[in-house]
């Protein structure tokens, strides 16, 4: 046992800093297992448990009670596991869906007897552009009807070397024509072959 003043006090903030750093030391490392199962077990609640591990390390090296460089190290290790976790792939039943039916808001009635002459004088100023709207019916945007009209070709004009007037051609619809055959028969120099149809 010391006999000196200075160790008997010295031992008396050892004793309470011990027991002050245990705290911060113990929560960090039951939240760093904590965080290290459920990564393990691909839990989805794992990040949760991954933020509070980082947070009670961080508690911890601000207290001085471990290092910063320790502290860094253990985060960038958790971080490096929940990066690599591969998540549990949970198969949800597949529910038989309903039809639901749309129902229309119920209005409330009220009463005229329980408002006040102003609440009387509302209701009524309500009510009356509704009435309104309601005789009015809506116009329909009239449609245009869509009509096509025939492709004509436009007039081609050619130009005469005698300075005659452009001949017009006239558009007319094309009709099926009959292929014709020219045969070759031999025939005196002076005549051409004939056409046959």
């Amino acid at each position: 046992m010391a006999n000196i003043k200075s160790q008997i006090k010295r031992n008396r903030q050892n004793d309470k800093h011990r027991l002050r750093n245990r705290v911060y030391r113990g929560e960090a490392r039951i939240a760093v297992r904590n965080a290290r199962t459920t990564i393990e077990e691909g839990v989805p609640e794992s990040k949760t448990a991954l933020l509070g591990a980082i947070s009670a390390l961080d508690k911890a090296a601000e207290q001085g009670v471990i290092h910063k460089n320790n502290a860094a190290r253990r985060k960038s290790r958790l971080m490096k596991a929940f990066a690599k976790m591969e998540p549990v792939k949970v198969e949800a039943e597949p529910v038989p869906v309903e039809p639901v039916l749309e129902a229309k808001p119920a209005r409330k009635k009220i009463s005229l007897r329980t408002l006040s002459p102003k609440g009387k004088a509302a209701v009524k100023k309500v009510e009356e552009p509704k009435a309104e709207a309601a005789a009015e019916p809506k116009a329909e945007p009239k449609k245009k009807a869509a009509t096509k009209k025939p492709v004509t070709k436009k007039a081609e004009t050619t130009s005469s070397p005698k300075g005659k007037k452009p001949a017009a051609k006239k558009t007319e619809t094309k009709k099926p024509v009959a292929k014709k055959t020219t045969t070759k028969t031999s025939s005196p120099k002076g005549k051409k072959p004939t056409a046959t149809k």
